[in-house]
This record gives C-alpha cells, sequence and structure tokens, in this order.
C-alpha cells in the first residue's frame, strides 16, 4: 500500500476500504457527540480520523453524505433495540415509553432525523439518496410487523403508528431546546410549565391520542 502524507497506507484491497471506510464513519460519529451539526467539519473529521482531507473524498462527495451514513446506522441501531424491546402483549402505555426511550437514548438517530429531509438530503447524491430510502423501507417494515404483533394492530395500522410517531417525536423534542438553567433558581410554577412542555410529556399525551384514535377508525371501518 501507498504511504500517504500522515503515515498511514493507502487503502487498496476492497477490505482495506471498507475498514478504513468504517475508521471514518467512527470518527464522524465521535465528532458529531462531541460538537453536534454545526460544529461539524470536514477538516475536523480528517484531524480525528487520521487521514488527509482528500481521503475523505475517496469515500463521501460531501459533508451530507457522512451525516446520511451515519443516520442511516443510526436507524438500524435504534430499530434493533426497539424491536429488540417489544416482546409478548404490551399495553399502549408501554409501547410509547418504549418507542420513546429507545429513540432518545441513541444519540445519533433523532438529531439526525430533525435535520434529514431540511437538510441533509439536500446534498448528496441519487444513489446516496435511493440506498437510504431502501434501508428505511426495510426497517420500518420490520419494526411495523413487531408493532402489529405486540399492540394487535392490522399491518395498515400498525404503519401508520410507526411512521406518526417518528414524525411526533422530532417535533416533540424541540421542546427540549430551551436554555437550561440550574432548577434549584427556577421557580415551582415555572419549573411546572417547563416540564408540562417536556418532549417526554408532549410525545406521550400526543402518542397516546393517536394511537387510540387509529384503533377507533380500524372499529369504525
Amino acid at each position: 500500500m501507498r504511504t500517504l502524507e500522515n503515515g498511514r497506507k493507502r487503502a487498496r484491497t476492497d477490505d482495506q476500504k471498507a475498514i478504513r471506510r468504517q475508521s471514518i464513519l467512527d470518527a464522524a460519529e465521535t465528532l458529531f457527540r462531541q460538537g453536534g451539526f454545526e460544529a461539524f467539519s470536514m477538516t475536523k473529521l480528517a484531524k480525528l480520523a487520521g487521514v488527509v482531507k482528500g481521503t475523505l473524498y475517496l469515500y463521501f462527495e460531501t459533508r451530507e453524505e457522512v451525516f446520511l451514513v451515519l443516520y442511516n446506522q443510526s436507524l438500524i441501531r435504534w430499530s434493533d433495540t426497539l424491536i429488540g424491546s417489544l416482546v409478548g402483549d404490551m399495553s399502549d402505555e408501554e409501547y410509547i415509553a418504549a418507542f420513546y426511550s429507545t429513540a432518545m437514548s441513541d444519540v445519533g438517530y433523532n438529531p439526525l432525523l430533525a435535520r434529514l429531509e431540511q437538510t441533509i438530503e439536500h446534498n448528496v447524491s441519487l444513489q446516496s439518496f435511493i440506498e437510504s430510502k431502501r434501508i428505511v423501507l426495510e426497517r420500518f417494515g420490520n419494526l411495523s410487523e413487531a408493532t402489529a404483533r405486540v399492540l394487535k394492530l392490522e399491518i395498515s395500522q400498525a404503519i401508520e403508528v410507526v411512521s406518526t410517531f417518528g414524525v411526533l417525536l422530532v417535533g416533540a423534542s424541540r421542546a427540549d431546546q430551551a436554555p437550561s438553567f440550574d432548577p434549584e433558581l427556577i421557580p415551582a410554577d415555572v419549573q411546572e410549565l417547563l416540564i408540562s412542555f417536556s418532549s417526554k410529556d408532549v410525545y406521550s399525551k400526543n402518542a397516546l391520542r393517536i394511537l387510540a384514535g387509529i384503533r377507533r377508525e380500524g372499529r369504525e371501518t
């Protein structure tokens, strides 16, 4: 393998390229966790990954291409976790809590989903866009099947639950973007207001209403 400027060897074989690509993605995920979307740059990524900046563009055409793959990875990771938690018969409340807790515990999934259609997908190749959407179709299909099983829903109802809950979670999570002050310095009435608008509270209440509505419509048809 040819030696690069930083002393690392250039990846030649497909296996070497796959390893190098994943090491870049691992560094990208670390960088995203440290500074978020706005502070992320290809220059910082190259430094953290230990490669010259030009090497990044051998694997990803744009910064958004990196984010798209990180989103795909987080979707796979989150959906596996959620499906693994859906066992036996679950109450609506238990399902809603599992959906929220698994999505919010993955530091990449929800923040990347929130920027997916507005920013990330506008600067990626058509091939990357199509590949990502096929991953979404597969994963949401698996989630819908698991949801239908534990909530005793028709598959069409479960698909509506999964897609609607995903959108609801993105919107509800914006409620947590208020400035963080020491709770001891905030009066009780203001604390109560903040709690009522927390993402968990907003999501849980509305998710329960949505699920009840989907069940009701199913009985009426």
